[in-house]
């Protein structure tokens, strides 16, 4: 009891401290208009003493006519100074008068605003500063793969026909409370790996192995896909701007850089291939499906650079694509990435 009424206090405080800062804003702004108004009706009591002068010039009337009007319009514009100046001063008042300084609602502990007599609770309609926010994430390019002892330059697969895709959410967290450099990035994807064999080859099963053997007939079309649900984690650097408002505290990473490193695990969720070939003139398609001994459980390395929305992405697959196969191959993408708030 006795936090709470600290806690109680140390609210209250801050709610008046708010309102006072808020009401010698105000009264700035009032004063600010008062001279507004005064010289608005000081340049046009000038514009109607020029006329006044360009008929006394053109002898339409004579000077003491003059003199007259002249008086006239200064009693008149005064006369709006003062009004102008009442009407604005009444406003605010009226103002003042229908915002009470805060309401503190005993049943659910939230801080409120009442105006004009309506309740606005203010925890429920803006949230001051969001250290989480969400993207969708976006990516492809070339997909390939690197085997025990061999560079890529002797890969089985084609390099500009094997690609990947991906497509998931991703939760964006702020480390630090006043900066923003350091983000943990969290989610989940669905990933689509496809690898082209060379050489008029596909995939068959050998006993526990899985290997590439040449198709009887010309092949228009062979391609394995792996797809993978995954649940990447990276640690995003990179600066930010800080937009500070009366009702709220943003970071932006818009036209900034940021470099993204970490890592990702998951399961195999489907392993499927295409074949596409002509047999006696007719044109056969084929989805083979079965899991090929490829490995369920997934888990790689994976970063990212780039600018704004868009980066290069790097993804390397720790675990071997084949189970029980004598030489181990890994799955390696190469592509353009896009994180979309």
């Amino acid at each position: 009891m006795k936090n709470a009424a600290i806690y109680l206090g140390i609210l209250i405080f801050m709610c008046v401290y708010g309102k006072l800062c808020a009401q010698s804003e105000e009264t700035s702004q009032l004063e600010l208009q008062k001279e507004i108004i005064k010289s608005e009706e000081r340049e046009a009591l000038r514009i109607e003493v020029e006329k006044i002068n360009s008929r006394l010039d053109a002898n339409e009337i004579t000077f003491e006519q003059a003199s007259q009007l002249k008086q006239q319009m200064a009693e008149k514009h005064a006369l709006n100074i003062e009004n102008r100046i009442t009407i604005l001063e009444n406003e605010h008042a009226l103002k003042e008068r229908s915002y009470e300084i805060i309401d503190f609602n005993s049943e659910d502990s939230r801080t409120g605003l009442i105006i004009n007599g309506k309740k606005f609770n203010i925890s429920k309609n803006i949230k001051y500063d969001r250290r989480t926010t969400n993207d969708v994430v976006f990516a492809f390019g070339l997909n390939n793969v690197i085997t025990d002892g061999e560079g890529l330059d002797e890969s089985d697969f084609r390099i500009g026909g094997s690609r990947f895709a991906e497509l998931g959410i991703a939760w964006k967290t702020r480390v630090f409370d006043n900066s923003n450099f350091l983000r943990v990035k969290y989610g989940f994807s669905f990933q689509f790996n496809g690898l082209k064999p060379t050489d008029n080859r596909i995939f068959v099963r050998d006993g526990d192995e899985t290997i590439l053997e040449t198709f009887p007939q010309s092949l228009n079309k062979s391609k394995l896909r792996i797809d993978n649900l995954v649940f990447p984690v990276h640690f995003e650097f990179g600066p930010s701007r800080k937009i500070e408002r009366p009702e709220s505290i943003r970071f932006s990473t818009r036209n900034q850089f940021r470099l993204g490193v970490g890592g990702y695990a998951g399961f195999n969720l489907n392993t499927i291939q295409k074949l596409k070939y002509n047999l006696d003139g007719d044109s056969k398609k084929e989805k083979l499906k079965n899991n090929y001994n490829t490995n369920d459980f997934i888990y790689g390395l994976s970063a990212y650079m780039g600018w704004q929305c868009a980066a290069i992405y790097v993804k390397y697959d720790l675990n071997p694509i084949f189970k029980d196969n004598p030489v181990e191959q890994r799955n390696i993408s190469l592509g353009l990435r896009w994180d979309i708030d």
